[in-house]
């Protein structure tokens, strides 16, 4: 498995380590990734995804996944957390069809 975030996108970066005696050597930095396992109401189920934590707060702040995915530009989303969205939005339209009179 490959260390990005499925929703933000943020993955591995590298630098370095520098001594006192300023040695450098090259380092990455890992993102807080977890696995969490998100509810969607308009889907009715759960969806498990390795979040980092700065997007899990995002998640939680705007109210859940399926409201954080509506609001959310697609050009800010990773494509996994783009495809969860186009099922949300599919599945939205799909349920306010008006009815004829």
């Amino acid at each position: 498995m490959s260390r990005v975030c499925e929703i933000s996108g943020k993955n591995v970066m590298s630098g370095n380590n520098v001594s006192h005696a300023k040695n450098k050597t090259k380092r990455k930095f890992l993102p807080n990734l977890q696995n969490v396992k998100f509810f969607s109401k308009t889907l009715d189920k759960y969806i498990s995804l390795k979040v980092c934590v700065r997007a899990l707060k995002s998640v939680e702040k705007n109210g859940g996944l399926d409201d954080y995915l509506t609001k959310t530009k697609n050009r800010v989303l990773a494509p996994e957390a783009m495809s969860v969205k186009k099922l949300i939005l599919k599945n939205i339209k799909n349920h306010t069809k008006p009815t004829p009179h």
